[in-house]
């Protein structure tokens, strides 16, 4: 796939996820008729942002194991050196996706 392709891809699912989250958002109505809104919008919202968050974590920890290996593999003696910064990271990114998970699921 094309470098244009993949952000024309990346566009798309990005609009695709503001119209299904901001439906039940932009709703308007009586206190009465607010019940009757359907709230499988935003759960599809929820959806695809927790995806969204899943996949972006697998790339970065990927990309951070990758490169620790290709070091380690350099330079075997900096072995110690390198592992430890890369745990951390890879916690910190974890973490994050973590916390963006929690939030789309709250959010619904």
């Amino acid at each position: 796939m094309s470098k244009a392709r993949g952000w024309v891809a990346l566009a798309a699912m990005v609009v695709g996820f503001g119209i299904f989250s901001a439906s039940p958002a932009l709703a308007q109505g009586t206190a009465g008729a607010a019940a009757s809104v359907p709230a499988i919008p935003g759960a599809v919202g929820a959806g695809i942002g927790a995806g969204l968050a899943l996949i972006g974590a697998g790339l970065g920890v990927g990309r951070i194991g990758g490169s620790a290996v290709e070091s380690i593999a350099r330079q075997p003696e900096a072995a110690g050196s390198i592992f430890t910064p890369m745990i951390i990271t890879a916690a910190m990114v974890e973490g994050a996706a973590l916390f963006a998970i929690v939030v789309c699921l709250l959010k619904n």
